[in-house]
C-alpha cells in the first residue's frame, strides 16, 4: 500500500511539472508579440495593431514645439547677463570701491580740458601778429602742440585771431592750427613729454625712419608707448611718431616740470649762443633774448611771461651794489642767471625796456648782437656803456 502510495505520488507530482511548463510556455507566446505563422506563410497580421505607439510613446513629434520656450528662455538669460557684465556693471562698481584701493584698478572715462573753441598748433612754431598781415610786428610764436583760444576767423591774408593760454592776442596763419585736440588732451595718454634739448627730431619709426617733424625746446608733447630709449608721441597733425629719450623730461601727464638750479637756466640760454635773431621767436631758427629766457625758464620749472614789457616785473629785483668811492657799479652784484633789462642806447635816461641780457658768467651777458643779427655773448665791466642803460635787473632763479 505503501509502496503504490509513492508510485502515486511520484506520478503527480512529474504531471504537474509537465504542466507547470506548457501553461509557463503558453504565457510567454501569448506575451509575445510575434504571432506565429500559420499555413504555407504564415497568417497575416494587423500591423498597425502590432507595431502602434500609445500617447505616453508618441512625444517625437511634440519635441520640437517643447524645444522653443526653452531656446527663448536660454536667449532672454544670455542677453541679461551680457547687459549686467557689459553696461550695468561699470556704472555700479565706481560706486561700490570709491575711494578705496580697488578704485585704481577700475578705469574711469578721461576728462577732457579743450572743447570746440580751441585749436592746437600743427606746426613746429607759428607766428603770433599783432595784425592779420606778415608785415606786422610779431609778438611772440607758440610752439607744436600748443593749445590756444580760437576767436575769429574773419580776418584777411588766411590768418585767425586767437588767445595764447597765457592771455597774449594775435594773429596766427590758420592752416598752422588743427581742431582735433586729442593730441594736447592729458589724461588720453601715459607720459608728458617736455623737449629740454634746443631741438629733436620726431621720426617716423623707431629706428632707420624718416624726418616727420622737428620740435624746440619746452615744446610739449604726449606718449603713449615707452621703449629703450624712445617714445611713440601723438602729433597734432594726425600722426604717431618716435622720439629719443635723451634730452627730454619725462613727467606725469598732470605734473609740470620741477623747479631746477640756476645752473641748468643758464645751461639751457647757452646753448642758443650765435642763434639767428629773430624779433618775438623763441626757436634756435629765430630767437629774440625775451624769447630764450621764456623757454629757458619753463623748461627748467618757472614760468614767466613771453613779452618783454611783462618780464621787467618777473621774479624778484635785485638790488645793485656800487663802490662806496667811486661810485662805480660792483660787476659781482650781477650773477649767472639774473635778467638785465636795458634802455634804448639812443635815449639816455629812459625807463622803458628796450631789450634784455642774460647774465651767464661774471661780467658776461648773453644778448644780441650790435649788428641785430645774432645773439652773442657780450663781455661788460663797470666803466661799460651797457652799465648806464641798466634799468632793472630781475632773479627769477633763486
Amino acid at each position: 500500500m505503501k509502496q503504490e502510495s509513492r508510485w502515486f505520488k511520484q506520478l503527480k507530482l512529474k504531471m504537474s511539472s509537465a504542466f507547470r511548463r506548457k501553461k509557463k510556455d503558453d504565457s510567454v507566446k501569448s506575451k509575445s508579440p510575434f504571432i506565429e505563422p500559420e499555413g504555407e506563410y504564415g497568417k497575416a497580421e494587423d500591423l498597425a495593431h502590432v507595431w502602434s505607439l500609445d500617447k505616453a510613446d508618441s512625444n517625437v513629434s511634440k519635441g520640437s514645439d517643447r524645444r522653443w520656450p526653452r531656446l527663448a528662455l536660454a536667449a532672454a538669460i544670455f542677453c541679461g547677463i551680457m547687459f549686467f557684465v557689459f553696461l550695468l556693471l561699470p556704472r555700479i562698481l565706481p560706486g561700490f570701491f570709491k575711494n578705496t584701493d580697488i578704485a585704481l584698478f577700475v578705469e574711469k572715462d578721461p576728462v577732457l580740458i579743450y572743447d570746440d573753441t580751441y585749436r592746437v598748433v600743427k606746426v613746429s612754431a607759428s607766428s603770433v601778429m599783432s595784425q592779420d598781415d606778415i608785415t606786422s610786428k610779431r609778438i611772440t610764436q607758440v610752439l607744436m602742440n600748443e593749445p590756444v583760444h580760437f576767436l575769429s576767423d574773419d580776418c584777411k591774408n588766411g590768418y585767425v585771431l586767437i588767445r595764447t593760454m597765457d592771455n597774449i592776442v594775435g594773429y596766427v596763419k590758420g592752416d598752422e592750427l588743427n581742431t582735433d585736440m586729442s593730441s594736447c588732451e592729458p589724461e588720453l595718454h601715459l607720459y608728458k613729454i617736455v623737449i629740454a634739448d634746443i631741438s629733436k627730431r620726431v621720426m617716423s619709426h623707431a629706428s632707420n625712419g624718416t624726418l616727420i617733424s622737428e620740435v624746440t625746446m619746452n615744446t610739449v608733447l604726449y606718449a603713449d608707448v615707452k621703449r629703450d630709449g624712445v617714445y611713440q608721441v601723438q602729433l597734432p597733425n594726425g600722426q604717431n611718431g618716435w622720439i629719443s629719450s635723451s634730452g627730454v623730461i619725462e613727467l606725469d601727464v598732470k605734473k609740470n616740470t620741477d623747479v631746477v638750479g640756476v645752473r641748468y637756466f643758464v645751461s639751457s640760454a647757452l646753448t642758443m649762443v650765435n642763434a639767428t635773431y629773430l624779433e618775438g621767436g623763441v626757436t634756435k631758427r629765430g630767437i629774440c633774448i625775451e624769447g630764450l629766457a621764456y623757454v629757458s625758464a619753463c623748461v627748467n620749472g618757472i614760468p614767466i611771461p613771453r613779452e618783454l614789457k611783462d618780464q621787467i616785473n618777473c621774479g624778484t629785483e635785485v638790488k645793485l651794489e656800487y663802490d662806496a668811492v667811486t661810485g662805480a657799479l660792483l660787476i659781482d652784484s650781477i650773477i649767472p642767471g639774473d635778467i638785465v633789462f636795458l634802455s634804448d642806447p639812443y635815449k639816455p635816461g629812459s625807463k622803458e625796456p628796450y631789450e634784455a641780457a642774460i647774465c651767464t658768467d661774471t661780467g658776461v651777458l648773453l644778448m644780441r648782437s650790435s649788428a641785430g643779427t645774432s645773439i652773442r655773448l657780450t663781455k661788460f665791466n663797470a666803466d661799460s656803456d651797457l652799465v648806464k642803460r641798466i634799468i632793472t635787473v630781475r632773479r627769477v632763479f633763486a
